[in-house]
């Protein structure tokens, strides 16, 4: 298990059964992530049987079925109910644009504005160690839509200056009778955030997939543009390093020339 692995057990695919960890027990959990809360972390690629781990964590309000679209991804079945104050955590293997890719997925519990210090700790312990966020709200609940904005928020604080992984997800869009929130309002919110927009459906299984997917090819396109940029940059230090090195002869040569 890695430095970045989420202090609570996880799961594959095979087994299905979520290792739960109650609000409770979450002060153990405090400081998974290396480094103290003044620490800046920065989150490095990982690997576990060969494949590489994206770290993913699923935020939003309690109630608009974020464990149920995690679940719906995991395991291709329907949560009906889920305590919220539980906090899960999953694994799910995928081949996303002919890669492998090992998704780790945190599933959280509870509300943006807590009543106590210690979950708000916790929760700033995760943002540190995600590499890609999806927030989500229901398209049944008004407030739950207004509160993405505190999610996202509350990453940029953790996270300053970080070109983020994110998607907003618009869940429960199969009860139509029961809407609040516009198809419309969830893209010009999107685009605001400057982030994919889904509306899904837990229940059938619509564009679940296709969230979590959007998640890792964007971690992946940051991932080669940092790789990308790190190699201009070593190619400059040593065209640097020889081009200091020719004056240095040139200015020699000069000095001692007849």
């Amino acid at each position: 298990m890695s430095a970045l692995s989420w202090a609570l057990s996880t799961h594959t695919e095979h087994a299905c059964q979520p290792s739960a960890v109650r609000m409770s027990d979450s002060q153990d959990r405090i400081a998974a992530c290396n480094g103290g809360d003044d620490v800046p972390v920065i989150t490095q690629p990982t690997t576990r049987g060969g494949l590489r781990v994206y770290k993913i964590v699923v935020l939003g309000d309690g109630g608009v079925g974020k464990s149920a679209v995690t679940l719906q991804f995991v395991s291709h079945r329907f949560l009906n109910y889920h305590d919220p104050t539980i906090e899960d955590s999953y694994q799910k293997q995928a081949v996303i644009d002919g890669e492998a890719a090992l998704l780790d997925i945190l599933d959280t519990a509870g509300q943006v504005r807590d009543s106590y210090v210690e979950f708000t700790a916790m929760r700033e312990q995760y943002m540190r160690c995600g590499e890609g966020f999806m927030i989500c709200y229901s398209v049944t609940d008004r407030h739950s839509f207004q509160e993405t904005m505190e999610y996202r928020k509350l990453i940029s604080r953790v996270r300053a200056n970080e070109d983020i992984p994110l998607v907003l997800v618009g869940n429960k869009y199969d009860l139509q009778q029961q809407r609040k929130v516009t198809t419309e309002e969830g893209k010009a919110l999107a685009e605001e955030l400057g982030c994919p927009f889904y509306e899904t459906s837990a229940a059938l299984r619509q564009f679940v997939d296709d969230a979590f997917f959007s998640l890792v090819r964007q971690i992946r396109a940051k991932e080669r543009s940092r790789n990308s940029h790190r190699k201009r940059s070593r190619w400059w230090r040593i065209r640097s390093i020889f081009a200091f090195i020719f004056r240095r002869k040139q200015r020699h040569a000069l000095h001692y020339s007849p």
